[in-house]
């Protein structure tokens, strides 16, 4: 397209230097304005046709308020702050190739430091915005408590979310400056992060509030214990901590549904117990427990081993919430057409209740934990007195999963086989008539060894 000279590119100095004034002191005059570059009009490449360089900006600035009324536009400021700030190398997503040679001539027209520019393929992930416009809506909203949200993809979000600095560095240098615009699944760089966190992050237990079964253990000490034992098994650098034990606990409903009469089961770092009695309400839900201390059996024997707190006093247990978070979309990539509140996750917060060990009270905000059995946590601080702990992902397929649309309703059963034929498999593929039809006899005699039917009973 033949480029169209703006009506005052040829204006005197004198005349531009009065326009900019009105810019700045953003009067209603200086608002008709803006200043560009004088580069070309009819460049092949359109980001060198004049680009606009300042514009005027009413709205008070977050640092300097009021102050300035005009602003340099993101294109003009990159290479000059790059380069006043010692930037040797400027990392760009290949969508700026088209303006990287106006970044050149930014810096040659103003005399400054020349800048290397290094460009690579922008990495996208599914169920994933990264344009800062569409995660300002967000913002705006109040679908999100800020640019620090756990659901976001800021470096502020995801590290609120447990993910290390290591483990960011260490993706990102596996990844390499790839020219390939790729989408990728979450799943390899929180495998990354738990290969990180794993030796590193204590071991403690919770307990889901709703529904826990006190169970009663005879053969348990008659007064409360403490006893000190590691952190971490495998990592005794971490210390210890504090395990109280009595002959009244509490376990998971979970848990306590599985149990059949007079199983043996494992209390993790006590040792084994047998289910002598289960008492079950009309709905199904396990009330009490009663299990006989057996600290002979092996616990190499045994299918379960489960998690519990003591809870004969109030000391040795600690209220928490266990927060986990869905994708903010429902589709896997947007295309241009798509309209991003089509798409909107209804709920991305899930709130779980939960009794953790008291030893959580050591915690900082920020601290990296496994609730044995759960998952990893990072302790995100305090809320009317009660901790909160935010799931971090693991890479596993069950931890990545949207959680948006599933359903609940199992599918139809496929319809009955008759009586004498072959039951009809359920697929995927396209259905075809028999080429052989459907009623057919064998005629003649087979040498072979003659067998009945799988399908006649």
């Amino acid at each position: 397209m033949k480029g169209i000279a703006s009506a005052h590119r040829d204006d005197s100095v004198e005349e531009n230097i009065k326009h900019f004034d009105e810019m700045k002191a953003g009067t209603e005059e200086g608002l008709r304005w803006c200043l560009r570059a004088k580069m070309s009009v009819d460049d092949p490449n359109k980001a060198l046709r004049d680009p606009v360089i300042y514009r005027c900006n009413l709205l008070p600035h977050h640092r300097t308020g009021d102050k300035w009324k005009v602003y340099p536009t993101y294109d003009f400021a990159c290479p000059v702050v790059d380069s006043i700030e010692g930037v040797t190398h400027a990392l760009r997503t290949n969508e700026y190739r088209d303006r990287n040679p106006q970044y050149q001539w930014m810096i040659d027209a103003l005399e400054l430091r020349k800048v290397n520019i290094w460009d690579f393929s922008r990495l996208n992930f599914i169920y994933t915005l990264l344009s800062k416009r569409k995660l300002h809506e967000f913002v705006n909203k109040g679908l999100v408590r800020g640019w620090d949200d756990p659901r976001f993809p800021t470096v502020r979000g995801i590290r609120r979310r447990g993910m290390t600095v290591e483990a960011l560095t260490q993706f990102m240098l596996s990844q390499g400056p790839s020219q390939a615009v790729v989408s990728m699944e979450w799943d390899s760089i929180w495998s990354t992060n738990k290969k990180i966190i794993d030796p590193i992050a204590p071991r403690h237990w919770a307990i889901v509030t709703k529904n826990s079964v006190p169970v009663t253990i005879k053969g348990g000490p008659a007064n409360p214990e403490i006893k000190a034992v590691p952190k971490h098994k495998k990592n005794t650098d971490l210390g210890e901590k504090k395990t109280h034990y009595s002959s009244l606990i509490i376990v998971e409903q979970e848990d306590a549904q599985s149990f059949e009469d007079q199983e043996e089961v494992t209390l993790m770092d006590w040792g084994n117990a047998i289910v002598r009695s289960k008492i079950v309400d009309a709905s199904g839900i396990v009330t009490s427990i009663e299990m006989d201390l057996n600290l002979e059996g092996d616990f190499r024997k045994t299918k379960k081993k489960i998690t519990w707190l003591s809870n004969s006093t109030n000391e040795n247990q600690k209220a928490v919430v266990l927060l986990d978070y869905d994708y903010l979309i429902t589709k896997k990539k947007l295309e241009e057409d798509d309209k991003v509140e089509d798409f909107i996750t209804p709920v991305t917060e899930f709130r779980e209740e939960a009794i953790a060990d008291a030893n959580v009270n050591d915690l900082k905000k920020g601290d990296i934990i496994q609730f044995e059995r759960k998952g990893y946590y990072v302790y995100d601080g305090e809320t009317n007195g009660v901790k909160e702990f935010i799931l971090i992902p693991d890479g596993r397929a069950s931890s990545i999963a949207s959680k948006a649309g599933l359903s609940a309703t199992p599918p139809p059963p496929p319809p009955a086989a008759t009586k004498g034929a072959p039951a009809a498999s359920v697929t995927k593929m396209y259905a075809m008539d028999s080429i052989y039809g459907q009623d057919i006899k064998q005629d003649g005699v087979s040498t072979m060894y003659k067998i009945d039917s799988v399908y006649d009973s």
